[in-house]
């Protein structure tokens, strides 16, 4: 495969804004490497974000993105192939590639070629103050949670997907899905749920600096520029 673009970071960082701006100037397409964001109908818990994917009235064009339903099983060698599937779609259309998300453990096996051919990536990442980290994390929750979240894993689980699935599913599923079915009060639900998406992305950052350590060179960006800032440096280290 050619090489292709890949932005990661830990999450309420604006990856996906970035990388569709990014998709814009350079007209690429996105393959999301988030974990969860496969599925349908888990929109809110999952962060999709569909508006960051239009710029200026153009719709960015983007993949592995509500395929699969609710209750599926995924795994990394699954999303590894789909994700080289859309890859390879997209590059056999002359189109550049931007792989985006937070989810290191698809990220590096998809690069590095596990059980398949490595896929050559310049790679970018977006960090910042740990402060201004989990305050942006904090307030996505809020926002979140008065979005329609609470009503989004009601639905799921109104549609038959197990509670056993919901937990597994992790952070915002797992600990609303408690709250619905009264384990937790709002309050407890809200501050054991901030506090794992805390510990969530430190563990990301965790992993990327491992990736670092393994020989993947990322090129990081500061959360605290502005956007144009970001796409200056992007553009000049591509």
């Amino acid at each position: 495969m050619n090489p292709i673009i890949t932005i990661l970071g830990p999450t309420a960082t604006g990856k996906t804004r970035i990388a569709a701006l990014l998709a814009k100037q350079i007209g690429a397409e996105i393959v999301s490497a988030d974990s969860r964001q496969i599925y349908k109908r888990m929109d809110v818990g999952t962060g999709k974000d569909l508006k960051d994917y239009t710029i200026a009235d153009t719709e960015i064009p983007y993949h592995l993105i509500d395929v699969e339903e609710p209750g599926e099983v995924n795994t990394v060698f699954k999303y590894q192939k789909l994700a080289q599937e859309a890859i390879q779609d997209i590059q056999q259309r002359n189109k550049p590639v931007i792989l985006c998300g937070g989810s290191g453990m698809y990220i590096e096996a998809l690069l590095q070629g596990y059980q398949s051919t490595p896929i050559p990536s310049i790679i970018f990442g977006i960090k910042g103050d740990r402060d201004e980290v989990r305050r942006r994390i904090t307030q996505r929750l809020k926002e979140r949670l008065n979005g329609g979240m609470i009503e989004e894993v009601q639905k799921l689980i109104d549609e038959g997907v197990s509670t056993e699935q919901l937990y597994k599913y992790g952070l915002e599923y797992r600990y609303v899905m408690l709250y619905i079915t009264q384990q937790l009060d709002y309050n407890t639900m809200f501050q054991k749920l901030n506090t794992a998406i805390h510990q969530f992305s430190k563990r990301q950052m965790t992993w990327f600096r491992k990736m670092e350590r393994a020989g993947f060179v990322i090129h990081w960006l500061d959360l605290a520029w502005s956007e144009e800032e970001k796409m200056g440096y992007l553009l000049k280290n591509l």
